[in-house]
């Protein structure tokens, strides 16, 4: 994993535009660690939800909030990962862990995601500030136009939160203004390769497309918080998100002998529970 900390000229780039994209911050070794423990592991599969699309085309992603000693919770709590996140959050209270989801988009069916914020979800919980919440997606296939990459919207977290509304079973930001930021503002479609990573802040609108390929792209996104920044929604958010984050040396994620893909305790999202689709 890469060492190397963030420079001042992107932090400033990700205040600008939303987002910021380093590449190889995993080597070869720790992806291939990643994907293989992903698809050997029963417990992500026992937990994925299925989302319908507006088209009825399915994307399976598994959702938990207490980041472990399995090899999915040590990225999440690596030292490289969460300093990061520290430098490009509003604030200065303690890093801690929303939640995290593998995302899995299979050959031929994996289905799009509608435009929508993350705070657009989030705000049901009744979080505040969307200036201290971020996701960061670590690529662990390739990602790329053929296989359904994320498209991001330069610059449209400096928007506010926009109003969000049902598609399919997913919730999407207002096409109204996703239109009106698509006639001033650039869309970027965000190609990455397997072990690079994409920084985004809550309200900057993404969407993906379906994946039409015969190359399934699987990613994990890890959502953080800072303590200072309390989900109100109590029934709808964990105590993780204003729980400071226990971190571990980077080198952890290779060396350290592990549980299983995310241990018991990890506490899955169940699709009825999930305050966004209500």
């Amino acid at each position: 994993m890469s060492k190397q900390q963030l420079t001042s000229a992107q932090i400033e780039q990700y205040n600008q535009d939303g987002y910021l994209i380093i590449e190889g911050f995993l080597n070869q070794e720790e992806v291939s660690r990643l994907y293989q423990i992903a698809i050997d592991d029963k417990t992500m599969s026992k937990n994925a939800i299925n989302v319908n699309d507006s088209t009825g085309k399915r994307s399976k992603l598994s959702l938990w909030y207490k980041p472990g000693d399995d090899v999915y919770g040590l990225l999440t709590r690596s030292e490289s990962l969460v300093h990061s996140v520290d430098k490009l959050l509003d604030g200065d209270a303690a890093v801690c862990h929303f939640h995290s989801k593998l995302m899995q988009k299979e050959p031929k069916v994996g289905g799009a995601w509608e435009w929508h914020q993350d705070y657009g979800y989030w705000y049901k919980n009744e979080f505040l500030l969307p200036d201290q919440m971020m996701s960061v997606m670590v690529a662990i296939t390739d990602a790329n136009t053929e296989n359904g990459c994320l498209q991001v919207i330069k610059g449209t977290h400096k928007m506010g939160r926009v109003e969000h509304g049902f598609a399919g079973e997913q919730v999407g930001a207002s096409q109204r203004y996703v239109d009106l930021a698509l006639q001033t503002m650039e869309l970027i479609f965000v190609e990455l390769k397997a072990g690079d990573v994409l920084f985004f802040h809550s309200n900057l609108l993404h969407r993906s497309e379906a994946n039409l390929s015969d190359k399934a792209r699987w990613s994990m996104i890890s959502c953080y918080n800072r303590a200072s920044n309390i989900g109100h929604n109590n029934a709808a958010s964990s105590s993780s998100s204003i729980t400071p984050i226990d971190v571990v040396p980077d080198e952890a994620l290779l060396t350290w002998e592990t549980t299983g893909l995310v241990e018991n305790g990890a506490d899955f999202l169940l699709k009825e529970a999930d305050v966004a689709l209500k």
